[in-house]
């Protein structure tokens, strides 16, 4: 879906890449940082690769084709290969098809340890079709899939990273092994628990995962919900709603007496479980009584409480068959994961990079767009930050009830998240306004930027021991606290067909709107 104001206007947006400074020293002077001591000259390779206006302009374009691309979960097939083609040109070994996802892949170069890992992600989210900087609600096609959080620039920023430590690995002849994980489906927690079972990440000393964000910054800890992603199916017996209702069974009557059990439930669960649900399927027509239905539940909370949590929704659906005279006919675990147990050494490294990489300078054009859709949203005009926030652990007080697959990681393997910039303070995720930022001159900044921090992470660990040393020893200190176990039951596979028929019914459109523009 390339958006309608810009047509074929990238040279602009390079143009306003160079108008910004992108050198490595790029901070603000009131940031408070590491020493330029802390550029040595590895490090100093990959980043001033990753300054380079051409290389920024590179990995720009890739994330705004993912941007128009716009594909759902599971569906990510151009997306995909774009990144693996990327990555292969660079020299990279590609794996294809991995944990039998098609759109799941691991790219490596290099080898012997250590082994360092990044994540990226690359799908779209449903309904969230929206023109590019553009301070108002207008999609480009009405109903179709968007980058509600900015997905398009965490897989390139992602890759951008990894080709970087890859050509000062080369350059500085540096020891090791470098692997992406490109990982579909993060919007509905699908991969990595299937890539976890499997041992992908066996091996792997240390991940570096990203998210874009409006600030820079990064965390640790434990951190948001644990999840089960379940759909009940009931069966019932058709008939004629008018002239023999006594025939028929209702299978929507089982799902809609869940739903009322599992809402009387919500007040008697402990205050950091989530429910929710959507109807999938509820029958065809009014006069026929249904005998297919089923609804799809996300039910979140801490590790501990999570599979306590889903017996007693389970059990509002047995409960609901006995009650309709429906079967629940299957259970179908789509996925399942953990909290986010993020690795504070690591973090630490990470901050330390952020601080000596800084904020982004925006141009005044970036300023004004960022101020008129803070308007639009009822936010302060305060336009793109150059804040930068310092390390927290996660206040205990607080309860964050998002998750990400993410965290299946974070259990198998030392883990921790750099948050760059690039999307409008205020805009909201998983909205409109949150697409609207992601592509263009100031989302290639922020991917640039997180790359950079991604890399001069890596490369710390690459060349400092101790450093590994001391994130595995805590590593395997969180290990003995919270020892994995899968939460995914016996013989559940990846859900491949999921948004297929929706990604369908608007990928023609989308192609040819994208055809016409360009």
């Amino acid at each position: 879906m390339t958006p309608l104001p810009f047509k074929n206007k990238r040279l602009i947006f390079f143009a306003f890449s160079l108008l910004a400074s992108m050198s490595i020293y790029s901070q603000k002077k009131d940031h408070k940082g590491s020493e330029k001591a802390d550029l040595y000259k590895s490090k100093q390779d990959a980043l001033e690769y990753l300054s380079d206006s051409a290389v920024v302009r590179k990995f720009g374009v890739i994330s705004d084709d993912i941007w128009n691309f716009a594909e759902l979960g599971m569906q990510e097939f151009k997306s995909s290969a774009l990144l693996m083609k990327t990555l292969e040109e660079e020299g990279f070994r590609i794996e294809k098809g991995v944990s039998e996802m098609p759109t799941c892949f691991i790219a490596t170069w290099g080898s012997g340890k250590p082994v360092i890992g990044i994540l990226g992600e690359y799908d779209a989210l449903p309904g969230l079709s929206q023109k590019a900087n553009t301070p108002e609600k207008n999609p480009v096609i009405t109903g179709a899939p968007g980058h509600g959080c900015g997905h398009n620039m965490m897989g390139t920023a992602g890759i951008a990273a990894a080709i970087a430590v890859k050509k000062s690995m080369e350059k500085n002849k540096l020891q090791g092994t470098i692997k992406f994980f490109g990982s579909p489906a993060e919007e509905t927690l699908i991969s990595r628990p299937y890539m976890v079972r499997d041992g992908v990440f066996n091996g792997v000393d240390a991940v570096i995962d990203n998210h874009a964000s409006s600030g820079l910054s990064t965390s640790c800890g434990v951190e948001g919900t644990a999840v089960i992603s379940v759909v009940f199916s009931f069966k019932g017996k058709a008939s004629h709603a008018a002239g023999a209702p006594w025939f028929g069974i209702s299978a929507l009557d089982g799902v809609e007496l869940m739903n009322v059990a599992a809402n009387y439930l919500r007040e008697h669960l402990f205050y950091t479980a989530r429910l929710h649900y959507v109807i999938k399927e509820g029958g065809e027509a009014p006069n026929v009584v249904p005998d297919r239905a089923s609804v799809w539940y996300y039910i979140r909370n801490t590790d501990e409480r999570l599979e306590e949590t889903y017996k007693r929704v389970l059990d509002c659906a047995k409960g609901a068959a006995v009650a309709s005279g429906a079967t629940l006919d299957t259970v179908t675990v789509l996925t399942a994961i953990h909290q986010r147990h993020s690795n504070k050494r690591l973090a630490e490294t990470i901050q330390k990079n952020i601080e000596l990489i800084g904020m982004p300078e925006w141009t005044e054009q970036e300023q004004l767009f960022a101020k008129s859709l803070q308007k639009e949203l009822g936010e302060k005009e305060t336009g793109y930050s150059y804040k930068i926030e310092p390390l927290k652990d996660p206040s205990l007080n607080e309860m964050d009830g998002s998750s990400t697959d993410v965290g299946e990681v974070t259990m198998v393997a030392p883990t921790a998240s750099v948050y760059f910039p690039g999307q409008v303070p205020g805009s909201v995720g998983h909205h409109w306004s949150v697409v609207t930022c992601n592509y263009g001159s100031a989302a290639w900044k922020g991917l640039n930027t997180g790359a950079r921090v991604i890399a001069g992470t890596a490369l710390d660990i690459l060349t400092t021991p101790k450093l590994l040393e001391e994130i595995k020893n805590e590593f395997e200190v969180q290990s003995k606290e919270h020892p994995y176990k899968t939460f995914l039951p016996e013989g559940a596979k990846p859900p491949v067909e999921l948004n297929k028929s929706l990604m369908e019914k608007y990928r023609d459109e989308m192609s040819r709107v994208s055809q016409d523009i360009n």
